[in-house]
């Protein structure tokens, strides 16, 4: 909200403005618009993105060596149903995310965001590096798909209040005008992960031998993440806590704030249903797309149109590398003409190109599949760039992390995280490779319905938060603004 004339302001700008100036009963000053300092907002965002990074290099690595990892610990099974078993373990990590979000919401409603989220650091980190170190099922025999479905679980369980944390992290820190931009960067991370999980299974499958990739060349990406969780929590140590926790603006949201954890999730249930089911909404969107493209693509190609998995994986890596060059323009795009459109836009466009999609990724030849898988990726990056920014606007500070991790993880777990294994089990059980095509078509239906429901947010103040601004120019710029939309009131009143 730059100094301008109030009939230039968006609609939904101008609206958030006049409600504040009602209950202050004045125009801005100057303790009413917090300014965001600019290396701490690039920490916290370096941090945050890295924190992802680290995160789904795991789930995609997992989802590239889904055929790989199922014939180490399922070794007895068809190639089928050992894909099925792998993609079953995967889905598994989702079963618990809701119960992770329930326990860390609340914490990082109460503790803080920063010490929330190093915790769900070490944990992941902690999942993933013992992954890498479990004996195949030829060695301990049934304790082996045992082990990885524990491991599995704890990475599901830290998960559930990671994506929440980050995200209301994150946009916490960002002015309002660049929250959209600003906030994809976390998503950029989160494919970037995907893309190096990608390049490093691409390589090793280069570079080994079948019997060495299944001897011990599969646990290379896992204990690579060791390191990569260390790095991270430095980084999620060295930050403060975001702007938003440190001064909630209403004294009713302090008085939520002072609740205890189960008071918090009743009053999340009973005063933010509707909030909390379009974000649902919009999580099934994003990840059912999510995990068709990274998670079941790899295997699809390999599995059910006969591929090499060098080849597979190369193409998703080519999808995951478009994404990030994407992501950070949508992001921006969604700042200037609103969440709204890019949602709509993108979820027409899933109805209408997920059949043409797969069939350009079942033809021969090179171009064709590059061009299919092109279309997947840029549909995901336009519900990817806004849903950071777009989500923890749906609720008030107090209880933004528990709502997230509510809303957030019980999609997930119900749609997204499913999504690899309920399309393998469907294109096994009828024959029909266009199957993900119909499941994509179903997530674009139920998002679009959503996105009517869903208030535009864009450049304006998060719920129970004060005016975020990134320089002290914007901030008087502000104050301006304030004073001739409230002069401007004042002088209608005065006329009626």
């Amino acid at each position: 909200m730059a100094d301008a004339h109030p009939a230039e302001l968006p609609e939904q700008v101008r609206t958030d403005l006049l409600r504040r100036l009602r209950r202050h009963k004045r125009a801005f000053r100057e303790d009413d618009v917090q300014v965001v300092e600019r290396p701490l907002l690039r920490r916290a965002v370096g941090a945050s993105a890295l924190g992802n990074c680290m995160e789904w290099f795991d789930f995609g690595v997992y989802s590239y060596l889904a055929a790989t990892l199922g014939k180490v610990f399922f070794p007895g099974a068809s190639p089928a149903a050992q894909v099925i078993s792998s993609f079953a373990t995967f889905a598994a990590a989702f079963v618990v995310r809701p119960l992770g979000g329930l326990v860390f919401g609340p914490l990082g409603d109460k503790l803080g965001r920063q010490k929330v989220l190093a915790t769900t650091m070490i944990m992941m980190a902690v999942g993933t590096f013992a992954i890498g170190l479990i004996p195949s099922y030829a060695t301990i025999g049934v304790a082996a798909p045992i082990l990885l479905l524990v491991a599995r679980m704890v990475q599901g369980f830290s998960t559930g209040g990671e994506y929440g944390g980050a995200t209301t992290f994150v946009a916490e820190y960002s002015p309002d005008r660049r929250r959209g931009f600003l906030s994809s960067w976390l998503d950029f991370g989160t494919f970037v992960g995907y893309a190096l999980g990608s390049a490093l299974v691409t390589a090793l499958n280069a570079a080994l031998t079948d019997d060495q990739m299944l001897a011990w060349g599969w646990r290379v990406p896992f204990l690579i993440a060791g390191p990569l969780g260390v790095i991270g929590l430095y980084m999620r140590l060295k930050l403060e806590e975001s702007p938003a926790f440190q001064q909630q603006l209403d004294s009713h949201e302090k008085s939520l704030a002072q609740a205890s954890a189960g008071s918090e999730l009743r009053s999340i249930v009973k005063e933010h249903w509707r909030p909390v089911l379009v974000c649902m909404g919009l999580v099934l969107l994003y990840n059912v797309t999510n995990y068709m493209v990274t998670g079941y693509l790899p295997t699809y190609q390999t599995e059910t149109l006969g591929r090499s998995s060098g080849s597979a994986d190369v193409l998703v890596l080519v999808a995951m590398v478009w994404i990030v060059v994407l992501i950070t323009f949508v992001g921006r795009l969604s700042d200037r003409v609103g969440r709204r459109p890019v949602y709509a836009v993108s979820a027409i466009g899933m109805i209408l190109l997920a059949v043409p999609s797969f069939l350009l990724l079942k033809a021969h030849g090179t171009w064709l599949p590059i061009l299919g898988v092109l279309i997947l990726a840029t549909l995901l990056a336009g519900f990817a760039a806004p849903s950071a920014a777009t989500l923890p606007a749906l609720f008030p500070t107090a209880v933004r992390y528990a709502a997230m991790g509510i809303g957030f993880n019980i999609a997930v777990a119900a749609f997204g995280g499913t999504t690899p294994l309920f399309t393998a089990a469907l294109v096994d059980a009828t024959g029909n490779d266009l199957v993900p095509a119909y499941y994509l078509i179903a997530a674009g239906v139920i998002g679009l319905v959503t996105v009517r429901f869903l208030p535009e947010s864009a450049q304006v103040p998060l719920k129970g938060s004060q005016p975020m601004v990134g320089s002290k120019q914007e901030q008087q710029d502000l104050i301006t603004t304030s004073g001739r939309l409230y002069r401007a009131t004042e002088a209608a009143s005065g006329r009626r």
